[in-house]
């Protein structure tokens, strides 16, 4: 193939098409003259491609396809109420259909830490396996209070956000397997319980939920929720009701990805609460209560508007010209 040739043979196509993509009205003739020279020109592309490719031509080329196929399948631009609907009605009915499921994990992992913590502190060979005496001795009067003031605020605010919105990814994400978010569950159940029983043993065990408390109630919520949807994902999986199992698998994986964009939120509040009121020299008694605050207004958001956006008919997952096209199912 000649390409010079062949370039300027089309170049009058390809210009046309330009001017029409960049118009911002185009008439019931311009529209079907638009469809057809993109048609045309993805030949011409697939043309060069195959016959002479010309790696600088290919781009522009790509670049003209992909602006003309936007033009005639249209954009959809971000607006304020988007937001406002994703937040206020998609994200409170996705955590709202995860409650019972919420509900379960909490009580489940609440019971796992109480019995890891009460056996540490009752078995002398649990106790010594976490390590040495003196480490412990440390861990329990120094480490663990000044976790939470070793680093700028802003900066433990950072680190804390990110690892915990890494955390709930994760058991988001990896709920298809089952074990990742079992795994994770379990892991931190088991930590939060010898932790417990290190403090317990040293007589610290108000200081263990003074510190626990503010942050603790919401951040933990958080994980327990996006392991309740880890493992729901993977109980639709293997039961996927009336629906064929890729059909199911498809839409509460999108809506479950709302939960956890809602999560991050949620995961950055208790990360300012971490960072900035739990080493605070303030009152015990008013960190436990913006601890509680903060768990309150997450219930309320997740269990009033989620329960009004499910009547309505919401389930957290896109819209239907969001989500495309499904293949029909009979049945």
């Amino acid at each position: 193939m000649d390409i010079d040739a062949y370039v300027a043979a089309h170049r009058d196509q390809w210009d046309r098409l330009d001017q029409l993509t960049s118009r911002r009205r185009l008439t019931g003739a311009e529209a079907d003259e638009l469809v057809t020279l993109y048609r045309a020109t993805a030949g011409h592309f697939s043309r060069i491609r195959t016959g002479a490719p010309d790696p600088a031509l290919l781009a522009q080329l790509s670049t003209r396809i992909a602006a003309a196929r936007g033009r005639i399948t249209g954009t959809r631009e971000a607006r304020a109420s988007d937001l406002r609907r994703f937040w206020g009605t998609s994200v409170p009915a996705a955590l709202y259909r995860l409650r019972w499921w919420t509900l379960a994990v909490t009580v489940l992992e609440v019971a796992i830490a109480v019995v890891v913590g009460v056996w540490t502190l009752r078995t002398p060979e649990a106790m010594s396996a976490l390590g040495p005496q003196s480490n412990l001795d440390t861990y329990a009067h120094e480490s663990f209070e000044d976790y939470y003031s070793n680093y700028a605020a802003s900066e433990f605010a950072g680190q804390v956000w990110t690892n915990n919105a890494r955390v709930a990814a994760l058991c988001v994400a990896g709920g298809i397997t089952g074990l990742l978010p079992a795994y994770i569950l379990l892991a931190n159940a088991v930590n939060l319980g010898q932790a417990g029983a290190v403090m317990a043993d040293h007589d610290l065990l108000a200081q263990f939920f003074a510190l626990i408390t503010p942050h603790g109630l919401l951040e933990l919520t958080c994980v327990f929720v996006a392991g309740a949807a880890g493992l729901k994902l993977f109980w639709t999986m293997l039961d996927p009701g009336g629906r064929s199992r890729g059909a199911a698998l498809a839409a509460e994986g999108r809506a479950l990805i709302t939960v956890a964009v809602g999560l991050t939120a949620a995961l950055a509040v208790a990360g300012f609460i971490e960072a900035f009121v739990t080493p605070a020299s303030l009152p015990w008694i008013l960190k436990g209560l913006i601890g509680l605050l903060a768990l309150a207004v997450f219930w309320a958001y997740t269990l009033l508007l989620g329960r009004r956006a499910v009547l309505a008919g919401h389930t957290g997952d896109l819209d239907a010209d969001e989500a495309g096209a499904v293949q029909l199912e009979v049945g």
